[in-house]
C-alpha cells in the first residue's frame, strides 16, 4: 500500500510538474508570439513608410519630368525672343509702323505662352549680384553705387519653375 501511495504521490507530483512546465512553456510561447507580433508590426510600419516615401518620390519625379520636359524647346526659343527684342530696340523711331507693332505682338504672345508653362524672366537690373541667377561678364566702377550691384543686363536670364535654365549675363559694379 505504501508503494501505491508513494506511486500516487509521485504521479501527482509528476502531474503538477507537468502542469507547471506546460504553464511555463505556454508563457514562453506567448512571450515569443507577442515578440514576433511586435516585430511583424514594426516591419509592416517600416514597409508602409518606405512605400509612402517611394510613392511621394515617384509623384515628384513625374511632376519634374512634366515640368522640365519642355526645357530643351524653351532653350531653343529663348534666342528667338532675344532677336525679336533686339529688332524692336533697334527700330525705336518706327514704333508706329505696322511691322514694329506686329513683331511686338508676336513677341508678347511668345512670352505669354512660355509663362503659361512656367518660364519666367530673372529680374536683374539694380539688384544684388547673385551667382546662382547671374553670370557676370563685365565689371565697372560706378560712383554712388554700391559694389556687387547689377548695373546693366546684357542678356536676359530665365527660370523654368524654380530652376535657372539660362542665367542673366550682366555687368556688375566694383
Amino acid at each position: 500500500m505504501k508503494i501505491l501511495e508513494e506511486r500516487e504521490v509521485v504521479n501527482n507530483n509528476e502531474e503538477v510538474v507537468e502542469e507547471v512546465v506546460e504553464e511555463e512553456v505556454n508563457e514562453n510561447k506567448k512571450e515569443v508570439e507577442e515578440k514576433e507580433i511586435q516585430e511583424l508590426k514594426d516591419s509592416l510600419q517600416r514597409l508602409q513608410a518606405d512605400f509612402n516615401n517611394y510613392r511621394r518620390r515617384v509623384e515628384k519625379e513625374k511632376k519634374d519630368i512634366s515640368v522640365f520636359a519642355n526645357e530643351k524647346i524653351v532653350l531653343e526659343i529663348l534666342p528667338i525672343i532675344d532677336n525679336m527684342e533686339r529688332a524692336l530696340s533697334s527700330s525705336v523711331e518706327e514704333k508706329e509702323s505696322s511691322i514694329y507693332k506686329g513683331v511686338e505682338l508676336v513677341l508678347k504672345q511668345l512670352v505669354d505662352t512660355l509663362s503659361k508653362f512656367g518660364v519666367e524672366e530673372i529680374k536683374a537690373e539694380d539688384s544684388e549680384f547673385d551667382p546662382n541667377l547671374h553670370y557676370a561678364v563685365m565689371q565697372e566702377e560706378v560712383e554712388g553705387m554700391d559694389s556687387n550691384k547689377v548695373i546693366e543686363v546684357l542678356q536676359k536670364g530665365y527660370k523654368l519653375s524654380d530652376k535657372v535654365i539660362r542665367p542673366a549675363m550682366v555687368k556688375v559694379s566694383k
